[in-house]
């Protein structure tokens, strides 16, 4: 933490150790802390909390770390400035919209009516789940390895629903869904990067002024980016047509925002009317050369190189039965975790999706996340198993292979995937473990 952040070992150790005063003392403050109730009840529901801060500081040191790595490995953002935004609106997300989460991982994995009449069961189970997850998540941390937070606790909860609810416990459905995007989510993301990438190269690079071309570009994604997810993923309409309006009206903000923003720290060197370095080497006109989508161009250089890199970097933040009602004191107490595990443990992870898999350049970390997000977006939408972090590390390798296959790194490629495969089987084995530990001690404790 210290190196990554470039301050000394001593500041980096009063930072760790202030999270733990305050993940250790916070809970006696919540109103959650079953309040009027016996000391057993209290300290249950303190242990349960302390679980969950342990989840949520593994969540913010890899699932939240891995979406940052590609604005920190192309250079878009430093890891302090990533950090500090992703803290601001992880928290706000936990917080705000941190039930909608909880209520399908509540109902959509474990039948819980095999576990009527033995609710002290099913606690130790649920409790354990997380410690499992957890767990994993932190040894994956630990080696950078980005993985999926669902996947864990799917497989945690599916371990302890299979071994002391049996084969009627478990929707194997969703087991079946979490297995195929294994596969699905980093082949199409992949794919849509790779596209996104050979695009960026073929008509901004390849163009007479690639840094005007870049300026021209920047808006257009950012409509249809934004359009596309204030529609689908959050319509302020249930009328279609006023909801598409909406839409497009926040799309066309957004896009006059990075327009304004994009000519006002750019243009001294858009106004410079640059030509392409890379466009005025000598040819022959005899033997014009067709430029197709797949066609390698050579990128921009100087100034114009300058330019490309600054509109991309820009896009990445340069300069998701009854209503479960989730106490709000708990979701800042989850928000807390993620940002505490982020920041203590985040670089890990963030140096592998960054650093490890590809090189990254703004333009291409731009091409990995736009991919990234449209693929989650849509793929959400209809219906289809997709894991945001197999995505994302899809994309990545995608704009790698649109530069050729010795540009992604095998060995990291590998490692990678084996964390995948083994996620869901060893966050089950811990989960048992678990459940079997906390079973013992809960008897011991209730008598």
């Amino acid at each position: 933490m210290a190196q990554a952040f470039h301050i000394s070992s001593s500041t980096a150790s009063a930072i760790s150790i202030c999270i733990a005063i305050g993940a250790l003392t916070l809970p006696f403050f919540m109103k959650s802390l079953a309040q009027g109730l016996g000391l057993k009840t209290k300290l249950l529901s303190y242990v349960t909390l302390l679980l969950g801060f342990y989840m949520a500081w593994n969540i913010g040191a890899n699932d939240v770390a891995n979406a940052m790595g590609t604005s920190v490995g192309s250079g878009a953002l430093t890891l302090q400035q990533a950090v500090l935004t992703a803290a601001v609106l992880e928290f706000s997300g936990a917080f705000l919209m941190g039930t909608h989460v909880t209520s399908t991982m509540q109902k959509g994995i474990l039948v819980a009516h095999v576990f009527q009449g033995n609710d002290m069961l099913l606690f130790a189970g649920l409790l354990s789940s997380l410690a499992a997850a957890g767990t994993w998540l932190q040894v994956a941390s630990y080696y950078g390895w980005p993985v999926s937070t669902t996947h864990c606790i799917i497989g945690s909860m599916v371990g302890f629903g299979l071994v002391y609810g049996g084969p009627g416990a478990v929707f194997w459905s969703s087991l079946a869904r979490v297995i195929s995007s294994w596969v699905i989510s980093p082949v199409i993301g992949a794919l849509v990067s790779f596209l996104v990438y050979k695009f960026i190269r073929r008509f901004v690079y390849s163009a007479p002024n690639p840094g005007q071309a870049a300026a021209a570009t920047a808006p257009i994604a950012v409509f249809v980016g934004v359009t596309s997810i204030s529609f689908a993923a959050f319509p302020l309409s249930k009328t279609l047509p006023l909801a598409l309006l909406q839409a497009l009206s926040c799309g066309t903000a957004a896009a006059f925002l990075v327009n304004r923003i994009i000519r006002r720290q750019l243009g001294h060197l858009l106004l410079l009317n640059l030509p392409n370095p890379s466009s005025t080497q000598p040819h022959n006109p005899a033997q014009p050369k067709p430029i197709g989508l797949l066609t390698d161009v050579a990128g921009p250089k100087g100034a114009q190189l300058e330019i490309v890199y600054g509109v991309f970097g820009y896009m990445q933040g340069g300069t998701g039965g009854a209503e479960i009602v989730i106490p709000h004191d708990v979701l800042a107490w989850g928000g807390f975790g993620i940002v505490a595990g982020l920041t203590i443990w985040g670089y890990r992870v963030i140096a592998t999706i960054g650093k490890k898999i590809t090189e990254l350049t703004p333009t291409r970390g731009f091409a990995a996340e736009f991919a990234a997000a449209s693929v989650v977006l849509f793929a959400s939408k209809l219906g289809l198993p997709i894991s945001a972090t197999h995505t994302l590390v899809g994309a990545v390798m995608g704009v790698g292979f649109a530069r050729g296959l010795n540009s992604v790194r095998a060995e990291t490629v590998r490692e990678i995937v084996a964390s995948w495969v083994v996620t869901i089987p060893v966050g089950a084995f811990l989960s048992v473990l678990y459940t079997w530990i906390t079973t013992k001690l809960l008897s011991s404790f209730v008598l």
